[in-house]
C-alpha cells in the first residue's frame, strides 16, 4: 500500500468540453450561499485569487448562487484574468422573487444565460449547464436552446447537472455533451450505477460537487448542531443528529489510513475520487485559503489499486446513514439512486 508522488503542475489536464484543465477545480456556491452567512466579499477574492495562483483553472458558479451574487462575484474578481480562467455556468434554476425556481423553458434559459455573461463580464462562458432537469419542459427542447447558444458564440459546450445515465444519452442525441456534474464522493457513489460507465462510453466528464462529502470527509465537522440556521445540510438526512452521530464512526479507520499514509482526510478522498478514472474532475469548495491549499496537495500524490480498493471498503453506499436529499429535492432530480 503506498501513495506515489507527483509534482502537482505535472499532474496531466483533463478533458473538459473545449479544452483540458488540471483535475482539482474551485466550485465557488459556498462563497455566496447555502452554507449559512458567506465570508465577506473581501475574503472571498483572496480565495478566488489564491486558487489563481495556486493554477486552478476550473472556476464553477450557477445563476442560482447567490440568486446572481456568486456570479457577480466572480466577474468582479476574475474579469481581468479571464484568459486564465476556465469558467462554468449554470442556468435553468435561478432566483425568482426570493425562491428557488427550476425553469428549463427555452426562453428562460437564454434569459439565464445573457444575465449570467453581464454578470460574469465576458462574452462566452465556457461550459454552461443545465442545472436541473425541468420535466416539466421536453429534454431535447432545454438542449436544443442551449445548442443555439453554442452556435450563437455565447456557450462553448454544454453540460447536464444531477441527471442519469439514460437523460445523459438522450440529451447526447441532440448535442454533444461535454460534462455532467453529479454528486461524487466517497459516501455518494451513485455515479458508479451507470454513469461513469456512461461517461466513458461517451467521452464525456464526470465533474464531482460536493467530493468531500459537504465537509464529512475533511473530518473536521463533528457537531451538528454547529451549523448555522440556514445551512442546508440542516435539512439532509445525513446530517440529522442520530444519522449524523452513525455515519461519524465511519471516520477513525478513515482518518488512520490518511495519516498511515501522511496525508489529510480530504486529501485522501480527493487522490480517491481522481482515482476511479481520466474522466473524473473534482469541485471542493471552500471559503478559506488554507484548506484551498489542503484540498489541491491531492494533486500531489496518486494511489495505488490496494488502496484505492481498501477505501472502497472503508465508507460506502451500503454503510452510510440517510438519504443524501430529503424527499421533496430527491423528487426534483434525475440521478440514478441506490434505493430504487
Amino acid at each position: 500500500m503506498q501513495a506515489s508522488t507527483t509534482p502537482a503542475d505535472a499532474v496531466p489536464r483533463r478533458r473538459l468540453g473545449p479544452g483540458r484543465v488540471r483535475p482539482i477545480g474551485l466550485g465557488c456556491m459556498n462563497l455566496s450561499h447555502a452554507y449559512g452567512v458567506p465570508p465577506s466579499p473581501e475574503q472571498a477574492e483572496r480565495v478566488l485569487l489564491q486558487a489563481l495562483d495556486l493554477g486552478v483553472e476550473l472556476f464553477d458558479t450557477a445563476a442560482l448562487y447567490g440568486f446572481g451574487a456568486n456570479e457577480e462575484l466572480l466577474g468582479r474578481v476574475l474579469a481581468p484574468h479571464r484568459a486564465r480562467v476556465f469558467l462554468a455556468g449554470k442556468g435553468g434554476m435561478a432566483g425568482v422573487d426570493g425562491k428557488r425556481v427550476i425553469d428549463g423553458r427555452p426562453q428562460t434559459l437564454r434569459r439565464n444565460c445573457e444575465d449570467s455573461l453581464r454578470r460574469l463580464r465576458t462574452d462566452v462562458i465556457d461550459l454552461y449547464y443545465l442545472h436541473r432537469w425541468d420535466k416539466q419542459v421536453p429534454l431535447e427542447d432545454s438542449i436544443g436552446l442551449l445548442a443555439d447558444l453554442v452556435r450563437e458564440g455565447k456557450v462553448r459546450s454544454i453540460g447536464l447537472s444531477e441527471v442519469s445515465a439514460a437523460t445523459l444519452r438522450r440529451a447526447h442525441a441532440v448535442h454533444p455533451i461535454a460534462a455532467v456534474q453529479n454528486e461524487y464522493s466517497l459516501w455518494t457513489r451513485n455515479p458508479e450505477i451507470a454513469m461513469l460507465e456512461a461517461c466513458r462510453e461517451l467521452g464525456v466528464a464526470l465533474v464531482a460537487f460536493s467530493p468531500l462529502a459537504r465537509g464529512f470527509l475533511s473530518a473536521r465537522l463533528r457537531e451538528v448542531d454547529s451549523l448555522a440556521p440556514k445551512d442546508i445540510r440542516r435539512a439532509m438526512p445525513r446530517f440529522q443528529p442520530q444519522t449524523y452521530a452513525s455515519n461519524l464512526q465511519l471516520l477513525p479507520p478513515f482518518e488512520a489510513l490518511a495519516a498511515e499514509l501522511g496525508r489529510t482526510p480530504a486529501q485522501l478522498a480527493l487522490a480517491w475520487l481522481l482515482g476511479q478514472g481520466e474522466q473524473v474532475i473534482a469541485i471542493p469548495g471552500t471559503t478559506r485559503v488554507e484548506h484551498l491549499r489542503e484540498n489541491l496537495g491531492a494533486l500531489e500524490f496518486s494511489l495505488d489499486a490496494a488502496t484505492l480498493r481498501r477505501l472502497q471498503g472503508l465508507i460506502h453506499h451500503g454503510n452510510v446513514s440517510g438519504a443524501r436529499y430529503a424527499p421533496a429535492t430527491l423528487a426534483e432530480i434525475d440521478s440514478e439512486d441506490f434505493d430504487s
